[in-house]
């Protein structure tokens, strides 16, 4: 029988939250001893209403801790929680040689936020930068009855075999991107 997941497709369906709720701040999820995955919790979250959830891409050679600094004060202002997943590789799976370990841990990461945290299916959004953006569009596009929205900051391509779902795309590519995190952000939280 043929694996979906080499098409990066996933399996992951949202758990009902069993564990507490972190406090604020950066906290490693504990999946892998070396190249964990980050999670970022803004002040004042209510753990008894849902919440939207960015997961973020770091670009090739990159971390989590250094895409977080971009991302962390739109958090705390619009109230959303961030994944920083890091790859296993110096950069994702799907740029080096076809969808693989990173898929599987991102599985696992987001298993571990939604055993926490009540995610917000209409706001969970896959956004990452360079060799992020691509995997974001990607993963993002072929799971999009996961992700509601992707958003890619200078993807270089994306590599969609099957498609479930119809995410809303947001893709900035170029010099003039200084205020689109926060744009980005807004397009996952609620108006109010």
């Amino acid at each position: 029988m043929f694996d979906p997941s080499l098409l990066g497709r996933m399996a992951f369906t949202h758990a009902d939250p069993t564990s507490a709720p972190l406090p604020p701040g950066r906290h490693r999820l504990g999946l892998a001893d070396d190249r964990d995955a980050v999670m970022f919790v803004p002040e004042g979250l209510d753990a008894d209403v849902s919440v939207p959830l960015l997961v973020m891409f770091h670009g090739a050679g990159g971390f989590p801790e250094k895409v977080l600094p971009f991302i962390e004060p739109h958090a705390e202002h619009h109230k959303f929680l961030v994944l920083a997943p890091h790859s296993m590789f110096p950069t994702w799976d799907i740029v080096i040689g076809g969808n693989g370990p990173d898929l599987e841990r991102l599985h696992q990461a987001l298993a571990a936020v939604t055993s926490r945290y009540r995610v917000r299916r209409n706001q969970l959004a896959f956004a990452g930068f360079s060799d992020g953006a691509s995997y974001a569009l990607s993963i993002g596009i072929t799971n999009g009855d996961i992700a509601s929205h992707v958003i890619a900051f200078s993807g270089g391509f994306m590599s969609v075999f099957v498609q479930e779902g119809t995410p809303k795309v947001f893709i900035a590519h170029g010099l003039a991107t200084s205020s689109c995190p926060c744009k980005a952000a807004a397009a996952i939280t609620p108006r109010g």
